[in-house]
């Protein structure tokens, strides 16, 4: 007997292109299985007018989607893990991870520019962007750019902003690597927990066997790593905590970004272990810089 999956995403181009990802990968494994596509805008998508830290953070590009998961209208929905909060719901569980793409951020100057001198204003969208980007570009003055990456890219070429700092992996999967000006290293700018990472969401007690060979146990367990460090330091989309973790050898190697708030300033350490243990590893590291850290 055929079956049909409702698949939900956000209205973004990038959004849509992601989620045929996974369509793609259903209706090559599983050709029996109908899917559909159901976009949503989210409250994320329609705020342009304010930074997300004044109307609620990451929340807001997962809200919409959740209600639908959790009434049934849906039976999966994609993410970009970046996107999501660190607290996951047991009623609306992460059931995979994709393969991850490219990590890095990366420099974006106006069509045609080549050559930039580090000077006038760039815009990003993350309080974590522009803290470590101050260090990179002293002389530059840093701006919020909200909207989808198209809609910062226009910004950009219209003479908005001199220079955008974006993630590699949407201008990837949007085929606009051509764009990129120049890819920061993790050591330059360490990135958000989770990005380059689609998650895919399902809902509690549902039968999800289908997508069992989708993804693999290795990215899961960085993402587990990465969330827990920033979930255990209350951070998210309007906290500058960044982490970033690699699997080698069947070690975690984790790096972790701690904001101290008295200062403005921050701390990169790191710390490696078994792979299985990565998100006991992201709890230990964020522990340990707090307690060296925090002001008394």
């Amino acid at each position: 007997m055929n079956r049909k999956i409702v698949i939900g995403s956000r209205a973004s181009r990038l959004a849509v292109i992601q989620t045929e990802k996974i369509i793609e990968y259903i209706q090559r494994i599983h050709p029996e299985i109908e899917t559909e596509l159901v976009t949503m805008e989210t409250t994320g998508d329609r705020r342009l007018d304010v930074t997300l830290d004044k109307i609620g953070g990451k929340g807001l590009f997962v809200k919409e989607l959740d209600r639908a998961l959790l009434a049934g209208k849906i039976d999966l929905a994609v993410h970009s893990l970046k996107d999501m909060p660190m607290e996951e719901s047991p009623l609306i569980p992460i059931i995979r991870y994709s393969p991850r793409e490219d990590v890095r951020d990366v420099l974006v100057l106006p069509k045609g520019e080549r050559t930039w001198k580090g000077e006038g204003v760039i815009g990003c969208s993350s309080f974590r962007r522009r803290l470590q980007g101050e260090r990179l570009f002293p002389k530059a003055v840093f701006r919020s750019v909200r909207g989808n990456v198209l809609t910062r890219l226009e910004k950009l070429d219209q003479g908005e902003y001199d220079a955008l700092i974006l993630a590699a992996a949407g201008l990837k999967r949007l085929g606009l690597e051509e764009r990129i000006s120049r890819y920061f290293s993790t050591d330059e700018i360490l990135p958000a927990a989770g990005q380059g990472i689609l998650a895919v969401q399902g809902r509690a007690g549902v039968d999800y066997q289908f997508m069992e060979q989708y993804g693999n146990q290795k990215t899961a367990y960085i993402a587990s790593g990465e969330r827990a460090f920033v979930r255990r330091l209350n951070g998210g989309c309007t906290s500058p905590v960044a982490a970033y973790g690699e699997a080698k050898n069947g070690d975690f190697f984790l790096k972790g970004l701690y904001y101290i708030e008295e200062t403005g300033s921050y701390i990169i350490e790191s710390m490696t272990g078994p792979i299985e243990k990565a998100e006991e590893i992201g709890i230990v590291l964020a522990e340990e810089m707090d307690r060296k850290y925090r002001r008394k």
